[in-house]
């Protein structure tokens, strides 16, 4: 199993990378969350990855840290009628902590505004891995070089709800409050969060 791989960024794309290793050039699919991160073309990179072996196809997937990695496993191996494109399009849609914390709260509405996820498969995710994302009375923690929901988890996802409800699609209401949060520290209300949101 090819765990990391560690190259130069020849080209990158919304959800593929191109890693130059040794002279020859994997194509890596990555969700927007890691495409975001990527360097600059000709850069060094280095991506914790998965990959998928059926008869027809060999897929590497790519992920900017080893806890997106491991959560985009457990999806595919726990959760029945998933596969790795609608997993990676998960991952995609939303930062990984608000990711744990929709699961975990149940919030059906925002897991199946993922690309291919409809009402169903969301609460099958629910089903399957609430009690593995979030024991009973903690926080998520955010992996190494991402940023966690302020320490009021209400108030992130309230903010998500307010600009989702105004028309944006979830990866773009994720990033805007993600940054928001960035901006602003963790002690901050819903409606600070809104307004830096939507550039006020």
């Amino acid at each position: 199993m090819i765990a990391t791989i560690r190259g130069i960024l020849l080209e990158c794309q919304t959800n593929l990378a191109v890693i130059e290793v040794g002279g020859i050039g994997y194509e890596v699919n990555v969700p927007l969350t890691t495409s975001e991160k990527l360097p600059a073309l000709g850069k060094e990179i280095k991506l914790h990855t998965h990959a998928s072996y059926r008869e027809d196809a060999q897929t590497l997937y790519g992920f900017a840290d080893r806890e997106s990695r491991d959560f985009f496993r457990l999806i595919v191996d726990k959760v029945s009628g998933i596969g790795p494109r609608i997993a990676i399009n998960l991952l995609g849609s939303l930062s990984l902590p608000t990711l744990k914390s929709a699961i975990a709260a149940g919030d059906i509405g925002l897991l199946s505004k993922a690309p291919g996820l409809g009402k169903k498969t969301a609460e099958r995710i629910v089903v399957e891995l609430k009690d593995k994302v979030l024991p009973a009375g903690s926080m998520i923690a955010a992996p190494a070089g991402t940023t966690a929901p302020p320490s009021s988890p209400g108030a992130y996802q309230d903010a998500l709800t307010a600009l989702l409800t105004l028309g944006y699609k979830a990866t773009d209401a994720d990033k805007a409050v993600r940054q928001a949060a960035d901006a602003l520290g963790a002690e901050v209300s819903t409606e600070e969060l809104i307004r830096k949101a939507l550039g006020r």
